[in-house]
C-alpha cells in the first residue's frame, strides 16, 4: 500500500512538471546510451530514456517478459498512459474521464494492462487495456463514491486475474480479486483497521504472481502496516520484517511476489529509515541494505519487485537524499547503478520500479532540472 500512495502523491502533484523537457529526436523511437557500470571484462548494461513527445514527467512502471513498457507520462497538466514496444514505438491512451490522472501500474504477457484513473470527482475507477488497445473500466461492489474514494487495480497475471484494494463510503480500504469472468472477491487481513485510511491492500504491479497468490500490506488500528500473503485459495498469513517499526506509518511492505511465491519488500524501522527484505515461501525472511544506503528518516534501501529468478530490483536513498538504482541477485549480491544523466541533488537521482525475468528494469530518472524521465536498463 505504501508504494501506491507514493505514486499517488507524485503522480497527482505537478508542482515538478513546469522544468523544461529535454528535446527528443524525430520520431516515437527513444535514444539508447551504452555507457555501461560492470566490472572490466564483462558487458556492460545499455540504457535508453524513454520520452513520449511533449513529456514533462515521465515514470515507466511495469515491464512484461517480452520486454514491453507500460506507464505514465505528463503533458502540461495533462496525464495520459502509454506503452513501449519492444522495438521502441510508443502508443499512448488518456483517461477516460478527461484531464484527470490515470495510472497503468501492471502489464500481463499478453500485453493486458491493469491500472486506475480519477474521474472529475477525484473518485478512483479501475481499468483493463488489452493489447489491441480496448479499454474497460469497472468498480468493485462496495467502493465509495466520494473524493478519495473508489477502485485502484493494481496488477494483472498471465491468466488475466487482476488484484488490488477499494475505498469503502468510510474511506476504510479492502483487498479484492478480479477474474475475468468477472467474479470480484474481496477480503480483509485479520488485524486489519476499520478506520478511515486504514485496512487492506495488495502492492502494486507484480504482487500477484501466476499461481494466484497475492501480497500487499494492511494497516491495523495504531496506523502500523503489516505485510501479508494470501493463496489462491483464499488463506491470509500475515507476517513482519525482523527490525519493522511499530509507530504509525511504520511497518512491513511487499513490493513484489514471483513464481516461487518469494515476496520482496521494504520495512520502515524505528527511526523511519527504510531496508530491503525478502520472504521465502517458507516464511523465512532475509533482510538487507544496499551499499552506501542513507540511515536517515526517509532514506534507505526502498521495495523493489523480484523477478522469476529471484533477481531484486530497486531504488535506494543514501544520506545527502539522492536516488540510486540496486540489483540484488537470489543469493544476495547487491550491484549500484546509477542511469547516465540522472541528478546528484537531493530529490534526484535513479528510482528503478520494475524487472522481468530476462533481467531489464525499468523505472525514472530525475535529471538536474528536477525533469522525470524513463529508462529502460538492459543486462
Amino acid at each position: 500500500m505504501k508504494k501506491t500512495k507514493i505514486l499517488q502523491n507524485v503522480f497527482i502533484g505537478v508542482g515538478l512538471l513546469f522544468a523544461l523537457v529535454r528535446p527528443l529526436p524525430a520520431g516515437t523511437r527513444d535514444g539508447v546510451l551504452n555507457l555501461g557500470d560492470m566490472p572490466l571484462g564483462a558487458r556492460p548494461p545499455t540504457y535508453t530514456t524513454i520520452d513520449p513527445p511533449g513529456s514533462l514527467f515521465t515514470f515507466p512502471v511495469c515491464i512484461n517478459p517480452a520486454g514491453v513498457i507500460a506507464g505514465r507520462y505528463d503533458t502540461f497538466l495533462v496525464a495520459h498512459g502509454f506503452v513501449r514496444a519492444r522495438d521502441g514505438i510508443i502508443s499512448t491512451f488518456d483517461n477516460p474521464a478527461g484531464a484527470s490522472p490515470i495510472l497503468p501500474l501492471s502489464i500481463s504477457p499478453p500485453g493486458m494492462i491493469a491500472g486506475w484513473y480519477l474521474d472529475a470527482s477525484n473518485v478512483f475507477h479501475g481499468f483493463l487495456r488489452t493489447a489491441k488497445g480496448t479499454f474497460s473500466t469497472f468498480d468493485a461492489p462496495g467502493a465509495g463514491t466520494g473524493s478519495g474514494q473508489g477502485t485502484q487495480s493494481l496488477n494483472i497475471n498471465p491468466a488475466g486475474v487482476i488484484s488490488g484494494g477499494y475505498f469503502d463510503s468510510s474511506s476504510v480500504v479492502h483487498g479484492f480479486i478480479l477474474t475475468p469472468d468477472g467474479t470480484f472477491t474481496s477480503f480483509d487481513a485479520p488485524g486489519a483497521g476499520t478506520g478511515p485510511g486504514q485496512g487492506t491492500e495488495t502492492g502494486t504491479t507484480d504482487c500477484l504472481n501466476p499461481a494466484g497468490a497475492t501480497a500487499g500490506s494492511y494497516i491495523d488500528a495504531s496506523n502500523v502496516f503489516h505485510g501479508f500473503v494470501r493463496t489462491p485459495d483464499g488463506t491470509i498469513t500475515s507476517f513482519d520484517a525482523p527490525g519493522a517499526g511499530t509507530g504509525p506509518g511504520q511497518g512491513t511492505f511487499p513490493g513484489g511476489i514471483n513464481q516461487a511465491g518469494t515476496i520482496s519488500g521494504e520495512y520502515i524501522d524505528a527511526s523511519s529509515a527504510a531496508h530491503g527484505f525478502v520472504r521465502g515461501a517458507n516464511g523465512a525472511i532475509t533482510t538487507f541494505d544496499a551499499p552506501g544506503a542513507g540511515t536517515g528518516p526517509g532514506q534507505g534501501t526502498m521495495a523493489g519487485n523480484i523477478n522469476a529468478a529471484g533477481v531484486v530490483a530497486g531504488p535506494y536513498i543514501d544520506s545527502n537524499s539522492v536516488l540510486h538504482g540496486y540489483e540484488r541477485a537470489k543469493h544476495g549480491a547487491l550491484t549500484t547503478f546509477d542511469v547516465p544523466g540522472a541528478g546528484t541533488s537531493p530529490g534526484q537521482g535513479t528510482n528503478p520500479f520494475c524487472n522481468n525475468p530476462a533481467g531489464a528494469i525499468t523505472g525514472s530518472y530525475i535529471d538536474s532540472s528536477n525533469v522525470f524521465h524513463g529508462f529502460l536498463r538492459i543486462p
